[in-house]
């Protein structure tokens, strides 16, 4: 079983696409298969959000910040630099409220669960990223209400009742949070409690892929009804991909760090945190109904970018020079 679980994880970029396939291909040819799936997809993204958050070491957040430089090279990067490119692409569609708060919900959020994989697979330095999760997990949920505020347009915030935004964030969020940090802390004390997380967070994969599934099998459907409305957004995500890359790269090379933490920073600027703010847009009124779509049709994009990017990066991210503040333990 965890050959199985460790064979999944490095092939996981692969078997998301297929877990993407498999479920919209599902949604589109048995739409009645999808809409019965509808009440799953909130517990499943519960576990997986408890999973995620299992995985992010709070107690490690010491090892976080004694590596100053990339610390603050993946901050910059992620709330100073990206946001000022979202603002720029999301103009695009500042027209439509629901398209508007999608793209702002999932661009100006950085992942934190498979950036770490992703940032191994290419030769990058996934526990600098790993250690610095928790710090951009609090980040962004700080920032995220001010940053919308900020870039939709007054009339779509006061549009939105916060009362089913709050109950999700509270149901997915900050109690899967909780959980995850009760279930660290009693990991420190108990040898068994300890194995027994170790074990259930080894299973992230299969339950992203479960997550995938579901999330594409009943959304697919709308997502294909309504691919006219989509369109504007394919080509702002792709274009988000590609300047987020050369913004890691570049602050990267500014802050002189060396290859594999220079390659965690692209991946951190280019990766987001769709499958954390999905519950959230699923939560918005009726009027917001395409911002899920939206998230997900993200998350699409995303996946394929993934595979090319672990493929491109450890050729275009090269080592050129000394790098400053490369401690141990830099690399996958």
């Amino acid at each position: 079983m965890m050959r199985a679980l460790a064979a999944a994880e490095r092939h996981q970029a692969g078997l998301f696409l297929l877990a993407l396939a498999a479920g919209a291909a599902v949604g589109i040819a048995v739409p009645a298969v999808g809409g019965a799936a509808g009440p799953v997809l909130m517990p499943v993204l519960g576990v997986l959000l408890f999973l995620t958050f299992l995985s992010v070491p709070f107690a490690g957040l010491r090892d976080a910040v004694s590596d100053v430089r990339f610390l603050v090279s993946v901050m910059v990067a992620n709330f100073v630099v990206v946001p000022l490119v979202v603002w720029a692409l999301s103009r695009f569609v500042a027209g439509d409220e629901a398209l508007l708060v999608g793209v702002l919900l999932v661009l100006l959020t950085p992942c934190v669960d498979y950036v770490v994989v992703f940032t191994g697979l290419a030769g990058g330095a996934r526990d600098r990223v790993l250690a610095a999760t928790p710090l951009l997990m609090v980040a962004q949920l700080a920032l995220l209400p001010g940053y919308v505020w900020l870039m939709a347009a007054p009339g779509t915030v006061a549009a939105i009742d916060p009362r089913p935004f709050v109950e999700a964030f509270v149901l997915l969020i900050v109690v899967p949070l909780g959980l995850a940090g009760v279930t660290q802390a009693l990991a420190g004390r108990s040898a068994r409690v300890r194995r027994l997380a170790g074990g259930v967070g080894s299973g992230m994969v299969p339950v992203v892929m479960i997550a995938l599934f579901v999330a594409a099998s009943t959304q697919t459907a709308a997502v294909g009804a309504a691919l006219a409305s989509l369109a504007p957004v394919v080509p702002i995500f792709v274009a988000f991909a590609l300047c987020a890359a050369v913004v890691g790269a570049v602050v990267g090379r500014v802050a002189r760090l060396d290859a594999p933490r220079r390659r965690a920073v692209v991946f951190s600027a280019v990766t987001r945190n769709s499958l954390v703010v999905l519950p959230l847009a699923l939560a918005l009124p009726g009027s917001f109904a395409m911002t899920p779509l939206v998230v997900v049709t993200q998350t699409l994009v995303e996946l394929v970018v993934m595979v090319v990017l672990v493929a491109v990066a450890p050729r275009l991210v090269r080592d050129r020079g000394p790098a400053v503040g490369a401690g141990p333990g830099v690399g996958s």
